[in-house]
């Protein structure tokens, strides 16, 4: 824990959220680079990515991806492990999830909960379902669509997520796309008789339009 926590500490001088970084993912995304069909048809694209709202067909896959013995360790809070729990989960009020597609095929899942209209914010989760397209950039491309949906679509004004443990890769990425350290819970979840850290990060929708307009 004390290891963990002078680390914690350097990476949160390096991420002040008054401060834009240079390490970011701005040579690889530009916000006029999303391909806007939402009014019209639901969708936000880059390239051969795209998000749409999810579909009640696409619940069987999800279950599938999310009942692995990895997806079960890593992605926390777990979803509802049948189709027909799945349902209202995904159609409660705080809850905005989508379809991530490559070439239109599905590939992934990524959405919103904790959705708070009063404060405008909300938090992001997301898998990459399929493991054969794991490492492609799908889901940074899936990313950065989303936050154009959080900030552009619904004027959201601040996108924050939980890692489970303190995974210096995981903390690095999220930090590329301008996300910054809030905070980290020790001991914080119970999963399978063992407990794990909880570390939040945030990424506000002016440091967004800064870095990628």
């Amino acid at each position: 824990m004390t290891v963990a926590g002078h680390l914690l500490d350097n990476i949160s001088l390096k991420s002040n959220p008054n401060r834009l970084s240079l390490d970011t993912y701005n040579s690889l995304f530009k916000i006029n680079d999303v391909e806007n069909a939402w009014e019209t048809e639901m969708t936000l694209s880059l390239g051969d990515i795209a998000i749409s709202p999810l579909l009640e067909s696409d619940f069987d896959q999800v279950v599938d991806w999310t009942n692995t013995t990895e997806a079960r360790k890593y992605f926390y809070p777990h979803f509802p492990d049948t189709k027909t729990s799945l349902a209202p989960y995904f159609s409660a009020p705080d809850r905005d999830y989508f379809r991530v597609t490559f070439k239109d095929s599905f590939v992934g899942i990524i959405g919103a909960e904790q959705i708070d209209e009063a404060s405008k914010k909300l938090e992001m989760r997301k898998l990459v379902g399929a493991s054969t397209m794991r490492g492609k950039g799908i889901g940074k491309h899936a990313t950065f669509l989303f936050l154009y949906y959080a900030y552009i679509v619904r004027d959201i004004q601040k996108v924050y997520l939980h890692s489970l443990d303190i995974n210096l890769r995981n903390l690095n990425l999220n930090g590329k796309f301008g996300f910054y350290l809030e905070g980290v819970f020790f001991e914080d979840v119970l999963i399978d008789g063992e407990w794990h850290d909880l570390v939040r990060m945030a990424l506000s929708k002016q440091i967004w339009i800064e870095i990628y307009s």
